[in-house]
């Protein structure tokens, strides 16, 4: 980084912490770079927690709800605890720079701050290196739904814990399905009938797409049947094993997206170089283009899809069991070093608290990562709620799976985009699993 910026803000100025819905939108990418923006926050108290986190670029004039829930949730155990919390955030400014994962990594391995909020990948890397405290005693962690629980324990220690429970889907334009007589699609074949269709009626790219998210296509087809057959253990075990491949789950979904760039249903050299909602967002709402994928909250913000001029339903991704969500774990994680380790515990069960996940969960209209916590979602999020309260979903990373899955699939995926075959992209899966294996 080339840019380094110190300065004290307001609290409710760019001082705030971004939501992990923020967070899913930089959740893999290519090392290196230069243009890149440090902002560091610090505080003159006694007692300080330091947090690193992103910062959402955001337009002017338009709230930033993430930011502000979150920053309700630090209040909250600032004026409990008598302490503050001190900022470090940052945000890639283009598909050159340096990721928040790459740049997570370094600041984790130096001992940098207290609290990282973490992407699966790397919740994954650092607790497998012994950096990440084990949270199963802390308070909040008493009322976790069994799915957080398990995507984020590694070696029997449960290693980070989200805001709120993140899960994607396909945004839908209702208006434009109808104006051609088109169903929802449920099955991969359905949803390239329905790119047919569109294209030939003159819509260039039917399905809008970033160089993060196309993962989410492949994963819900690899898994539909491992996350809901009944046998979830058994056959990650398997995997685990060596039993049978992670190349053989994924190859149908890597054949799907394949399909779908052959014939122009995604644009993949745009794709390649976009970055999440700003790559694919102004042609969504444009109605330019039907399709796009996205998170949950990005359906309740402005600064996404949350205000459209027409009919927007979120649906799940296409596989051989129907619409599939699928729910990558991020969360919160605290160094096993942090210098003020004991401090940023009690904030970490202040702001998970059921109270604080409450005023979270309301003011972002989100999926709650406790039992215990529910809000109502917007009629447009119904048909994807309506299947995670079905418990049918993909989980999009699990740390059971001696192979991380969210952000080596969208590195894979990223091959492809950039011309690799579907044969080289299995034999790095293979690769992957072979080197798994060996450890």
């Amino acid at each position: 980084m080339n840019l380094l910026n110190q300065c004290n803000i307001k609290r409710l100025g760019i001082m705030c912490i971004a939501g992990i819905a923020v967070f899913t939108m930089a959740a893999c990418g290519v090392k290196g770079g230069s243009d890149t923006e440090l902002i560091v926050v610090e505080k003159n108290d006694e007692r300080v927690v330091n947090l690193f986190s992103p910062m959402e670029k955001t337009e002017a004039n338009v709230e930033n709800v993430a930011r502000s829930a979150a920053d309700k949730t630090i209040l909250m155990a600032e004026e409990k605890l008598g302490l503050r919390v001190g900022y470090v955030t940052y945000t890639a400014e283009d598909y050159q720079d340096k990721t928040y994962d790459d740049v997570t990594l370094e600041r984790a391995r130096n001992d940098m701050d207290d609290i990282y909020l973490l992407n699966p990948d790397t919740i994954r890397t650092l607790a497998e290196e012994g950096r990440l405290k084990d949270l199963s005693d802390l308070d909040c962690a008493k009322n976790l739904r069994d799915v957080v629980k398990a995507a984020n324990m590694v070696d029997g220690k449960l290693v980070a814990i989200p805001q709120e429970v993140v899960a994607y889907g396909l945004f839908i334009n209702k208006n434009m399905f109808d104006q051609y007589g088109l169903e929802l699609p449920e099955t991969p074949e359905e949803f390239l009938e329905c790119c047919r269709v569109f294209k030939e009626n003159g819509i260039e790219t039917p399905v809008g797409a970033n160089r993060w998210w196309l993962e989410t296509f492949v994963l819900a087809q690899a898994y539909a049947d491992l996350y809901n057959g009944g046998n979830t253990e058994a056959e990650i075990a398997a995997l685990n094993s060596g039993e049978t491949k992670y190349s053989d789950y994924m190859r149908p979904g890597f054949e799907f997206l394949q399909e779908m760039f052959d014939k122009g249903y995604v644009d993949a050299e745009k794709a390649y170089v976009s970055e999440a909602i700003e790559g694919e967002g102004a042609d969504f709402l444009a109605q330019k283009t039907p399709i796009v994928m996205a998170y949950w909250g990005a359906a309740n913000t402005e600064t996404a899809y949350g205000k459209t001029d027409f009919e927007m339903i979120v649906i799940g991704f296409p596989s051989s069991r129907g619409q599939m969500p699928v729910m990558p774990m991020t969360g919160f994680g605290v160094g096993i070093n942090a210098e003020h380790g004991e401090d940023a515990l009690e904030v970490m069960d202040v702001m998970l608290s059921d109270e604080a996940l409450q005023v979270y969960a309301e003011t972002n209209r989100v999926i709650s990562p406790s039992k215990n916590v529910e809000v109502e979602c917007i009629p447009a999020l119904k048909p994807l709620n309506d299947r995670i309260q079905q418990n049918v979903y993909v989980l999009g990373a699990n740390a059971s799976m001696n192979v991380e899955q969210w952000g080596n699939t969208c590195l894979i995926v990223r091959d492809l985009l950039n011309g690799a075959t579907v044969e080289e992209c299995m034999a790095e899966f293979d690769r992957l699993q072979e080197e798994a294996l060996a450890r």
